[in-house]
This record gives C-alpha cells, structure tokens and sequence, in this order.
C-alpha cells in the first residue's frame, strides 16, 4: 500500500533524477563551451608586434586556412631550431608574442599557431579539429626549413595534450610540456567531482598515453601550486616519462608571469641544446 509520505518520496526522487539528468545532459551539449576559451577577436600583423616575424597561413587537411606567426631565431644566437608553440585554451597568439620573443633572444625560430575559432580563424575548436590544426602548423614549420628533427614541440596546458598527440604522429628533436595533464578527464574529474566526467567527455587529450612508447627527450614543466591543472597530474606525467630530460618546478600558480617568462624559455633552450 503506498502511503503519502512514500508518494511524497517517489516525487521527490522523481524531480532529483529529472535535475540531475538535465544538468548532465547540459554538460553534455555544453561541455567545449567549459573547455575553450578563445579570443576570437582578429590580432595585428605579426611585424606590427615582433620585429621581423611575419604571417603564416596554416592550411589543414580538413580546408580551413589559419593564421599564425612565425618569429625568425636572434641571428647572434641561432641554434637552428625551430619551437611549434601550442596555446592553451585562452587568448591567442598576441598574448604569447612575449614568449616567442623571449626565445627568438636566445636562437630560437618560433611558429605561434593559434588553433581554429582563435585570434580571427574560422572553425570551431575540438581535438581532432586542434589535432588537424597541429598537422598544418609541423608542415608550415617544415616548408620554413624546419623539418621535425629540427623542431621542439613547446605545449601549454591544454597544448600539452595537442603536442604530445602530435610527436607520437611526427618524433620532433623535443617536447616541452609547461602544465601538463595525464588526460583532461583527469582535470574535469578534479574541479567537477560529482559529475561523470569520464563518461561524458568528448575530448580527451590522452598526455600520458602518447608519451608511454616515446623515446622523445621531453621537459616538464609545472608550477607548485596550479589551481587549474593539479600539480600531481603534471608531477604524474613527468614520473611516467619515459625519456624525461629535465623537470622544472616553478613556485607559481597556472597563469603566472613567471609561467610564460625567463625560466621557461631557459628550460627550452637547455633542451634545445641537448638534441641539437
């Protein structure tokens, strides 16, 4: 026989369910609006910010044309190397000019990609959208003069999981990861805990899985008190490394100046030394 307070109960865990599902299947629906973040506003012409870069189009197999920077190496301090720089999932190229200055200093060529749906390119990020993306940026590289032996793939964050994607399909000289995380369901699993994560992510970035069978020299790192990729998950992939050439760890927080500044650019350029 059911009773009022058992009907009370079934309506309640009627509607609890009929949240919960709604929320999920928001999530769902909504999840790459919680991944990237773009700028999609157009930046200036490469010149107008670094002296002597200039434009580069990507053309990815998929038929979009994506601009990018290229920022030619100090001629003083040239290594003959080349760094693909692979973003996080904020801002856009303009943001890093900095960065690319910083190791153009110290002999560097850099290649500023900025992934579709940023800095003024068409599309819509996804992983395999920003993989295709990665594929067009190595070939821009390489019709510079770069091929990938003479190469390093340089990840920031979410980049992380776009370059080491990327050497299991073309070995560079060396990959940096400034930020890594073991897979992004690691990160979501982290900040949303009561959510299945894992079941619902579309995109996954499997950094350590692509790092697991390569003899890549690889530098990682990280900062010591990240609040959005946890610091274990970065100390995870530098521990699982199988050809781990250097680990730096940085007292800062995940978008600290220090992370895009001197200690990084040193650390490429100490890898960049060791395979060139």
């Amino acid at each position: 026989m059911t009773t009022p307070l058992s009907r009370r109960l079934m309506v309640v865990l009627l509607v609890t369910l009929l949240i919960v599902g709604t929320g999920v299947l928001a999530v769902w629906f909504l999840q790459r609006q919680l991944i990237y973040f773009p700028d999609s506003e157009p930046v200036p012409s490469a010149v107008e910010v670094v002296d002597g870069a200039r434009d580069v189009t990507l053309h990815t197999e998929d038929g979009l044309d994506l601009d990018a920077w290229f920022v030619p190496a100090a001629e003083a301090t040239d290594t003959g190397l080349a760094v693909l720089v692979a973003p996080g999932n904020g801002g856009n190229r303009l943001s890093r000019a900095d960065f690319a200055k910083a190791l153009s200093r110290r002999g560097m060529a850099v290649l500023l990609m900025d992934y579709r749906g940023y800095g003024g390119n068409p599309g819509r990020p996804s992983e395999s959208g920003l993989t295709a993306d990665a594929d067009a940026a190595a070939a821009a590289l390489e019709e510079l003069g770069y091929p990938p032996s003479r190469t390093i793939h340089f990840g920031e964050s979410l980049g992380t999981g776009v370059v080491a994607a990327l050497q299991a399909r073309t070995p560079p000289a060396g990959v940096v990861l400034r930020s890594p995380f073991t897979e992004l369901a690691d990160v979501g699993a982290h900040h949303y805990p009561w959510l299945p994560v894992r079941l619902l992510l579309r995109d996954r970035f499997p950094v350590s899985e692509h790092l697991a069978e390569s003899d890549v020299p690889v530098t990682v790192i990280y900062g010591n008190r990240d609040s959005i990729v946890p610091t274990a998950l970065s100390e995870q992939v530098a521990d699982e490394a199988p050809s781990l050439f250097e680990r730096v760890v940085l007292t800062a927080d995940h978008n600290d100046s220090v992370m895009f500044g001197a200690p990084v650019a040193d650390a490429v350029l100490r890898l960049a030394n060791d395979v060139g």
